[in-house]
């Protein structure tokens, strides 16, 4: 049992940082630099989670930031809990003001993640992801045995679940608490951020989305930045982006204050 679980939680975390490291600080945001085999390393621990195509998950999220919380956001709660977790995921194509070929200009020539997003057919994405997913658990069962196989797929659909909670959980303003004033509905939600390796301060990310770092206060624990500094000295990732926040606002004058503009600087590690 012990195994079982020690390989559960190492197999969600991975793939977990997958996720929060590949797909979103690196992929849709472009926060840090990396040579191309550590890209693809985190990318795909991240595919593992059964989340499509690289190329479309950064689509959407990009979109997301563009319309947050409007009419146009892919997934805000705003407009209906249940497509803002999962029916805007099952969805079987882009709307039409969401175009990769537009939205991840930076992403669509990659030969690798070309292929995964299979022309932009939602369905063939998904059903390769899948393919793609069960295969690699199926050489880690004649590897490892079933027990490991069976925890990473379990991992891989826990983790699946966090973004599309997310994006419910931290768009509900009584849910969290704000350190800076936006027009959007964003909020942070410290039980989020400790099973999304540090992606619940989802204000301080929609503050500074091109940051790499979220936790912004000595409290916002967040695994995904302590590793990508672990990388920064290992010198597997270099030209990496943090804010230098003015001081927090106090929550009575939050109502009052324009959003702020991120200022982003290369960290010194």
């Amino acid at each position: 049992m012990i195994e079982f679980v020690s390989a559960f939680l190492i197999s969600y975390i991975l793939i977990g940082l997958g996720v929060t490291i590949g797909y979103h600080r690196l992929l849709s945001h472009r926060s840090f630099s990396c040579p191309k085999i550590v890209e693809y390393f985190w990318v795909m621990l991240g595919y593992l989670s059964f989340e499509g195509s690289p190329i479309w998950w950064a689509t959407m999220h990009r979109a997301h930031h563009r319309h947050v919380d409007t009419p146009l956001d892919p997934h805000s709660p705003k407009y209906g809990v249940w497509n803002a977790h999962v029916g805007w995921f099952i969805h079987k194509g882009y709307p039409s003001h969401i175009d990769p070929q537009v939205q991840a200009k930076d992403l669509i020539n990659d030969p690798l993640y070309a292929f995964l997003e299979q022309g932009g057919s939602w369905a063939r994405a998904h059903f390769v992801s899948y393919i793609i997913g069960w295969s690699v658990r199926l050489l880690i069962c004649l590897v490892f045995g079933w027990k490991a196989a069976l925890a990473s797929i379990l991992a891989g659909y826990a983790v699946l679940q966090i973004p599309l909670m997310l994006n419910v959980v931290c768009h509900i303003p009584k849910l969290g608490y704000k350190n800076y004033a936006r027009n959007d509905d964003s909020v942070n939600v410290w039980w989020v951020a400790l099973l999304a390796m540090g992606e619940g301060w989802h204000n301080n990310h929609h503050a500074y989305p091109g940051s790499a770092k979220m936790g912004m206060k000595p409290w916002e624990f967040d695994l995904s930045w302590l590793t990508i500094l672990l990388m920064k000295k290992l010198r597997l990732a270099h030209a990496i982006n943090v804010v230098s926040p003015k001081p927090l606002a106090p929550l009575w004058q939050m109502k009052f204050e324009r959003p702020r503009q991120a200022k982003i600087e290369p960290v010194d590690c």
